[in-house]
């Protein structure tokens, strides 16, 4: 695809061939996240900040993107702040905001509600979730986490075994991955969620399609055995009619040192999108994990960063003017980032 001025609102829109470009830009911008080097590449250019629903990783790690390369960044974070409150279509707010913004990043509960304000905007969108849709960039960075931590151990995406568990249903993030992962070859999926809460069917049915294996259980412990990724969800408490309704499922699936000693493989790379629910009736992802080398999830969100800047890159067409306004930091950061190195590099 032709990045430039192009709208990012769906996983659908990729080829393998377009995932490579971001992950090779991606690379290239380790160094400026990583606060190694500046650049103003994005000088005097303005991101619009959409967030109509909580944030805190996309939200902060895509104006952060847009601040290291040099641009600026103006937010809305609460509908109850915007003339949307007063009434004011999606029309009219992104006819307005993009006469103010050089691209728009938008949050919003309703699925296909970014896709209806990009239509309007004048400038490029980028989908930072929409309802139980799709939330692509995360995809992107999951995806770019999953190819380093595997290729730290000599796997490739081609090929491999993962688990994903909890509220597959509602969760966008496990949505927008496997669409991903459609374009890959021989990957088996373990599907781990109650019954009620299991992977969407058209999904699963995109999976086989695409010569995949599928396996769909509600039986944790016996799912993770045999997995190069397990990737953990939340029980999506927001999108249930009610809090007493999440709650019957939450606490079900649980993942600690005992349990992922007992029945995962070493060297199995733990992933989660956060927040993560450390509340004592969830737990989802228990805390005696947090200094494990498989545990991933500080590096994942690391990664939203250099993939964020790739996009933003991108779609303003400056990736090849990046390093003509770059300079070394001022500041010492030696040692800041060390823990974000790929797993076999920490063992040596």
């Amino acid at each position: 695809m032709n990045f430039s001025g192009t709208h990012i609102l769906s996983v659908k829109q990729f080829t393998r061939a377009d995932i490579e470009r971001i992950f090779e830009v991606a690379g290239r911008m380790e160094s400026y996240a990583e606060r190694r080097k500046i650049t103003r590449v994005m000088e005097g250019a303005i991101l619009g900040n959409m967030f109509f629903e909580p944030s805190t990783r996309t939200r902060v790690s895509f104006g952060c993107a847009f601040n290291l390369l040099g641009g600026q960044v103006r937010e809305i974070t609460d509908v109850k702040s915007s003339s949307i409150t007063k009434g004011e279509s999606l029309y009219d707010t992104a006819r307005v905001i993009s006469g103010y913004s050089d691209v728009i990043v938008m949050r919003h509960p309703q699925s296909g509600s970014v896709s209806e304000f990009a239509k309007a905007s004048r400038v490029p969108v980028i989908n930072g979730g929409d309802g139980t849709n799709e939330h692509p960039s995360q995809a992107l960075l999951d995806l770019y986490t999953i190819s380093k931590e595997l290729r730290s151990n000599d796997r490739n995406i081609d090929g491999m075994h993962i688990a994903m568990v909890g509220d597959l249903k509602h969760g966008r993030t496990v949505h927008s991955l496997s669409q991903l992962l459609l374009l890959y070859e021989n990957i088996r999926f373990t599907l781990i969620s109650p019954t009620e809460l299991c992977m969407p069917e058209s999904i699963v049915s995109d999976l086989r399609t695409a010569g995949h294996q599928v396996h769909e259980t509600d039986d944790m412990e016996s799912g993770l055995s045999d997995n190069d990724t397990v990737y953990l969800t939340r029980i999506q408490e927001e999108r249930f009619d009610s809090k007493l309704e999440a709650a019957i499922y939450r606490g079900r699936f649980r993942l600690n040192q005992a349990i992922y000693t007992r029945h995962c493989q070493p060297n199995t790379v733990i992933m989660h999108p956060l927040p993560r629910d450390s509340r004592k009736e969830a737990n989802e992802l228990d805390n005696d994990l947090n200094q494990h080398p498989s545990l991933a999830i500080f590096r994942q969100a690391d990664n939203g960063v250099v993939v964020r800047m790739a996009l933003f890159a991108l779609v303003l067409d400056v990736v090849q003017l990046v390093e003509e306004s770059a300079r070394d930091v001022t500041w010492h950061t030696k040692g800041r980032f060390e823990k974000n190195i790929p797993l076999q590099s920490q063992q040596n």
